[in-house]
């Protein structure tokens, strides 16, 4: 699986998916962490309270890596002359 993520709301799918993926129930998952369900159904849900510490101990549990790398330019947008036809 590779994934773009832009920002934090976008976690929770990934980590969900990617724990389906592997197999494991959010029970299950939470308990190899040390964590409660709820806990690891709040991450999920709402990514943005989880730690960078703790997204890293979640990814090496489902078998992901955080890579950060510089973002592609961006295509640049020509001006458009009013001459040119529609």
């Amino acid at each position: 699986m590779q994934q773009i993520l832009s920002i934090a709301d976008q976690a929770g799918p990934i980590l969900q998916a990617a724990r389906k993926a592997v197999g494991l129930s959010q029970t299950e998952l939470a308990r190899c962490l040390g964590l409660s369900q709820s806990r690891l159904s709040a991450m999920e849900l709402e990514p943005a309270s989880i730690r960078l510490d703790q997204l890293l101990t979640l990814c090496s549990a489902l078998q992901l890596e955080l890579l950060v790398q510089t973002k592609a330019p961006a295509p640049q947008l020509h001006a458009v002359n009013e001459k040119t036809p529609w």
